[in-house]
C-alpha cells in the first residue's frame, strides 16, 4: 500500500476512534434534550470555532459549484446524521447502534463510486457485502427477529450521513479536510439559529430545573469532538487514502464504541455481538486487500 494510503488510513481511524464516542454521548444527551435539540444544536455551537478557526487562517471562501456540494454534506453530517441517530439512542443501546452503523462504510463505498469515480474491485464488493449481511444479521438476532424503531433511525442516518461524508471528501481534495467541515458549518448556521432557539426555549418552559453536568459534558463531547475535531482527521483519511477504502475502517467503530459503552458506561454487551463484530472486522481486512482503481474525473466548471 502506498505512503499516502496507509496515512489515510490512519488519520480515518483516528476520526473512527473520536466517533466511537458519539452514540454513547448522544445517549446521555438526549435524556434531558430532545433529538431535534441535540443534533442542530451540536452543529450550531460547532459553528463557532469553525468560523474563528477560517478567520484566523484568512480561508479562500467557496465558489458557487463548492457551496452546492457544502449543502449536500450539511444535509449529511451536520443534519441527518446528528438528528437521526440522536432519534435512535431514545431506544436503543449505543451498542446496539454501533453495529447497525456498520452498515455505513458500504453506503460510503456506493457514494463514493458514483461521486469520486472510484471503482472498487469485485473482491472489494464482495466483503463489503458480507460485513454488511453480518450487521444486519447482529440487529435481527438482537431484536429478537425484528427491527426496533431504533435501528430504523439509524438506518435513515446512516443512508443520509454517507452521502455526507462521500462528498465532503471529494471536496475536501479541493478545499482541505478541516476546511470542509469549518465551511459547511459555517454556511448551516444561519438555517440552524432560529429552530435550535425555539428548540432551547421550548426545553427551558418544560424543564426549567438546571441540566446536569455530565449531560453539558456529553453535549461538549459530540460538538467539539463529533461535529468538529473528528472531522479533520476523517476528511483528510478520505481524501487521502480513497472514500471507499478509508471508508471501511469505519467498521472499527464497532469494536471502540462496545468497549466504551461497556467499560465507561455499564452497558451490557452481549457475546454475540462481540462475535458478530468480530466476524465484520474480517471482512475489513480482506476488503483492504482488494484493488480499487479511480476513473478519469470529469473536468467541472
Amino acid at each position: 500500500m502506498k505512503a499516502r494510503e496507509t496515512q489515510g488510513m490512519l488519520l480515518g481511524l483516528v476520526g473512527v476512534m473520536i466517533f466511537s464516542l458519539t452514540l454513547p454521548m448522544t445517549r446521555i444527551v438526549v435524556t434531558e434534550f430532545h433529538p431535534l435539540l441535540n443534533g442542530l444544536g451540536r452543529a450550531l455551537a460547532a459553528a463557532v470555532p469553525a468560523a474563528l478557526l477560517l478567520w484566523l487562517r484568512r480561508e479562500k471562501r467557496p465558489n458557487r459549484a463548492q457551496v452546492k456540494s457544502l449543502a449536500v454534506v450539511s444535509l449529511g453530517v451536520i443534519v441527518a446524521y446528528p438528528v437521526f441517530s440522536a432519534w435512535a439512542m431514545k431506544s436503543v443501546p449505543a451498542s446496539h447502534g454501533a453495529i447497525v452503523n456498520g452498515l455505513q462504510p458500504l453506503a460510503v463505498a456506493i457514494y463514493a463510486a458514483w461521486l469520486s469515480h472510484e471503482r472498487p474491485s469485485k473482491a472489494f464488493w464482495f466483503s463489503a457485502l458480507i460485513g454488511s449481511a453480518l450487521v444486519v444479521a447482529f440487529a435481527l438476532q438482537a431484536g429478537g427477529g425484528a427491527l426496533h424503531a431504533g435501528d430504523a433511525w439509524m438506518l435513515v442516518a446512516v443512508g443520509i450521513g454517507a452521502l455526507g461524508y462521500a462528498e465532503g471528501a471529494r471536496l475536501a481534495r479541493q478545499l482541505g479536510g478541516w476546511q470542509v467541515i469549518c465551511w459547511a458549518l459555517v454556511l448551516s448556521a444561519p438555517f440552524l439559529a432560529i429552530p435550535v432557539g425555539w428548540l432551547a426555549w421550548a426545553h427551558h418552559v418544560a424543564h426549567p430545573e438546571p441540566v446536569a453536568l455530565k449531560t453539558w459534558l456529553a453535549f461538549g463531547y459530540v460538538t467539539l469532538f463529533s461535529q468538529f475535531l473528528g472531522f479533520f482527521a476523517w476528511y483528510a483519511g478520505l481524501a487521502m487514502g480513497g472514500t471507499a477504502r478509508v471508508g471501511q475502517v469505519q467498521l472499527l467503530q464497532i469494536f471502540f464504541t462496545m468497549a466504551f459503552s461497556a467499560l465507561v458506561f455499564g452497558e451490557q454487551v452481549a457475546a454475540s455481538a462481540w462475535l458478530y463484530a468480530a466476524a465484520v472486522i474480517a471482512t475489513v481486512v480482506l476488503g483492504r486487500r482488494a484493488a480499487i482503481r479511480t476513473a478519469p474525473v470529469p473536468a467541472r466548471a
